[in-house]
């Protein structure tokens, strides 16, 4: 393992010696006041340039990336972010604009805005969008109080929110936060929305259903123009998880199956840095008889000017200072413009047509189990090689050891020992058949010897982590 930066310091090392400024030279303490000065030396690392070059470079190989090794994770596209959506996000208009500059100076950002809104809204089949929430979870907390607030100006005192079993945990977080009360709606023997209990769970109370389609499961919802029919009979809204909208652009829109409300993560289906933290962008886009809901302000354009449009009178208000993570907006409509229509609709093909490819070759080695055509991703179980005392989480360590990050596990909670499984479209034929070859690996290791792969400790640096301890006592400095 690497040490810290602190244990490689020697003493006198210097990296860089900076030349006088001529300027004259005043004492700090005649600048400064007295209370405000350190009294004892900064401890700081002393290295060389080179010392610290190598410390990073190395700290850096220790870290799974999409940029180092193949990142299947499932319902989250780590997908291969391109290097000139970094090289336009970097240019100086772009860097270098201050929320505060105004309109009059802020026309081209703007105009970026206003494009990505609706190329957006075209994308999802969406009436307007606004790019305002910060991430995934903060659009469907944007969504949860257009709903809300919806049904206040009705006049209708509306409490409950249908989720399936299988959605992402942000969803009935989303919908608690705003006060809303949780109905599971459980999935039916192919994996999908049970019709007939969600049938029975239908009243009056029911302010919205929250789906994602495809669902986590990576299983288009079949009956969703029906869901939709019954959503509508009965004034209930339908919203839309745009987590896994990989699978579907291009192709068909949220608006096409009859939803009302859609969040996007452009982080994840535009290919926009993901992960560490963020940053991350949520917009969400409504239908035409929600629009006035919107957070604001938008981008509008009166024919000549771009200027930020207040005029939504049923607006939920400012979500979130500014207007939105813009270096995210750059990137996601370099992304867009890349690849055009033609390119996003083939981009979700060949993430469709990569899936149903490792789930094809793995299902004879791993419980498949819903065996139907998939979309972007797939779900297997780990149940075979439990029963041989090797579980998910054993596999996806395993997994580390051929320098490939492991899918998600555990998730979505209703399939046990669940591997969820997302290729994306970035992927070559070449990395999806090394993936094969390790996951057969792994399965005819644990027939022929279990404690290889409970014991396997090759390349990383860290090994047989206790998860429970490592969360509730993490060690934060070294």
């Amino acid at each position: 393992m690497e040490k810290t930066i602190y244990k490689n310091s020697v003493k006198a090392k210097r990296g860089i010696k900076f030349s006088g400024s001529g300027l004259e030279d005043i004492p700090l303490q005649e600048l400064v006041p007295e209370n405000c000065l350190r009294q004892d030396d900064l401890n700081l690392p002393e290295l060389t340039e080179l010392d610290v070059i190598r410390y990073f470079i190395n700290l850096s190989r220790q870290n799974f990336s999409v940029d180092t090794t193949f990142y299947p994770l499932g319902s989250c596209t780590m997908k291969y972010n391109p290097k000139i959506n970094e090289q336009l996000a970097a240019l100086e208009g772009f860097a270098e604009t201050h929320p505060e500059q105004g309109e009059d100076y802020s026309q081209g950002t703007m105009e970026l805005m206003y494009e990505l809104q609706t190329a957006l809204a075209e994308i999802t089949g969406m009436h307007k969008v606004s790019l305002q929430p910060a991430a995934g979870a903060h659009g469907e907390f944007a969504g949860m109080l257009i709903v809300k607030k919806y049904f206040e100006d009705k006049g209708e005192n509306r409490t409950k929110i249908i989720i399936p079993d299988s959605a992402h945990g942000t969803n009935p977080a989303s919908a608690m936060m705003c006060g809303y009360e949780v109905v599971k709606v459980n999935s039916n023997s192919r994996g999908q929305v049970d019709l007939d209990e969600l049938k029975r769970l239908i009243s009056n109370d029911i302010a919205a259903i929250m789906m994602t389609n495809p669902n986590t499961l990576g299983i288009f919802e079949e009956d969703i123009l029906e869901i939709s029919k019954i959503a509508k009979e009965n004034g209930i809204l339908l919203y839309y998880d745009g987590a896994n909208l990989n699978a579907v652009m291009g192709i068909t829109t949220p608006g096409l199956m009859g939803f009302d409300i859609v969040h996007v993560n452009l982080h994840k289906t535009f290919s926009t840095p993901h992960g560490g933290g963020g940053p991350g962008s949520g917009p969400v886009g409504v239908s035409k008889e929600l629009a006035d809901y919107l957070p604001v302000p938008l981008v509008g354009f009166n024919g000549e000017k771009y200027y930020f449009d207040y005029d939504y009178k049923n607006t939920i208000g400012k979500i979130k200072p500014y207007y939105g993570n813009f270096g995210i907006f750059v990137r996601a409509y370099t992304y867009i413009l890349m690849m055009g229509k033609d390119g996003l609709k083939k981009a979700s093909q060949d993430a469709v047509l990569n899936a149903n490819y490792l789930k094809e070759k793995l299902k004879e080695d791993y419980k498949l189990p819903f065996d139907l055509p998939c979309m972007h991703e797939f779900v297997l179980s780990g149940d075979f090689q439990k029963e041989q005392g090797v579980n998910t989480m054993a596999i996806a360590k395993r997994l580390m050891d051929f320098d490939i990050h492991p899918p998600t596990v555990y998730f979505p909670m209703i399939v046990s020992e669940s591997m969820m499984i997302e290729p994306t479209e970035t992927e070559s034929l070449e990395t999806l058949d090394n993936f094969i070859n390790v996951m057969k690996q792994i399965a005819g290791e644990i027939k022929e010897s279990p404690d290889r792969v409970l014991d396997s400790r090759v390349k990383t640096p860290v090994s047989r982590v206790d998860e429970v301890a490592a969360a509730r006592k993490p060690v934060l400095k070294a």
